[in-house]
């Protein structure tokens, strides 16, 4: 696979998403089973879709996918995939009057007020699943650093951000992604409640909220509820679970240990699994001379893979 074979792929997110995957794509793909493509129906479950750049990747690079099951804890992204998989026309109709208006006011101040005004109503009142949905793209086109971060009250509090010609409603994406995810079954629950959902050849990838790199960088939950590494523990003994079942599965998460040599929590927590380090930009940065080329883990419990 190359990196021209993805930029042809036409679905993709349609939400920019801190710790999105879509750099990391080649080297997912390279860590693939080889009994992947092999495999003539094949389950595929996410049990913290996110923005879903390897959804949106694997549906359409991998026929074979008969069946995908996603999952993330954050409702109000949950009944966004869910309205563009079922709504996406008066879905669109919304977008595009709330483009039009934002556009129309120009000013940054009037465009500004818009933005919290929408922001008050998608935290305080209830919505339509259209609204909210449109809501929540508006919102996340808008906001600074395409965020998604709520406080302790479960409320959004993104500030706005500046953009000169923002794309909040983008027809095409929309249909797009609205065609993909017709096989895709959408969760909001737990992550360990995708067990439920296996069926024959199944594999899992997980991209939870990742482990701190320090005491700087803490922001590690995109809801109210912590992903604290008691959680990380949970998740290690439902992926060896999984793993006892016959499962494939791969799953990414921050190397501390690039960070801090002495932090190797992540390592030993999956010490009887296979370990990969992998080069990724960090790009969700107040500081941009904070951004840069950092590893990341992969790790998988298969040893057999595409390469």
């Amino acid at each position: 696979m190359t990196v021209q074979t993805i930029a042809k792929t036409k679905a993709r997110p349609f939400l920019k998403w801190a710790g999105g995957k879509t750099q990391l794509l080649p080297a997912i793909n390279s860590f693939l089973p080889e009994t992947f493509r092999g495999e003539n129906e094949v389950t595929y479950i996410e049990p913290f879709v996110g923005g879903g750049a390897l959804l949106f990747y694997m549906l359409q690079e991998y026929p074979n996918i008969k069946r995908a099951v996603i999952n993330d804890i954050n409702p109000h992204l949950i009944k966004t995939y869910r309205i563009i998989r079922d709504e996406p026309y008066p879905l669109i109709d919304v977008l595009s009057d709330i483009q039009d208006y934002f556009k129309s006011l120009a000013v940054y101040d009037k465009q500004r007020e818009l933005y919290l005004d929408i922001r008050k109503r998608f935290n305080n009142q209830d919505l339509s699943g259209i609204e909210e949905a449109a809501y929540m793209i508006f919102l996340n086109r808008t906001c600074f650093n395409g965020l998604y971060r709520e406080n302790s009250k479960g409320r959004f509090n993104v500030p706005f951000g500046r953009y000169s010609n923002p794309t909040i409603c983008d027809k095409d994406l929309i249909l797009e992604d609205s065609e993909l995810l017709q096989k895709v079954e959408i969760l909001n629950n737990d992550f360990s409640l995708t067990a439920d959902y296996i069926h024959g050849y199944t594999f899992f990838y997980f991209d939870p909220p990742y482990r701190p790199l320090d005491a700087t960088s803490s922001f590690n939950s995109y809801v109210k509820e912590s992903f604290d590494d008691n959680e990380q523990v949970r998740l290690r003994n439902f992926y060896t679970g999984l793993s006892a079942e016959g499962c494939h599965a791969m799953l990414s998460n921050s190397d501390c240990k690039s960070k801090n040599p002495e932090d190797d929590f992540l390592d030993r927590l999956y010490a009887d699994f296979f370990i990969e380090r992998v080069y990724a930009k960090r790009c969700i940065n107040a500081n941009a001379a904070k951004r840069g080329t950092l590893t990341e883990l992969l790790i998988r419990n298969y040893e057999n893979y595409q390469g």
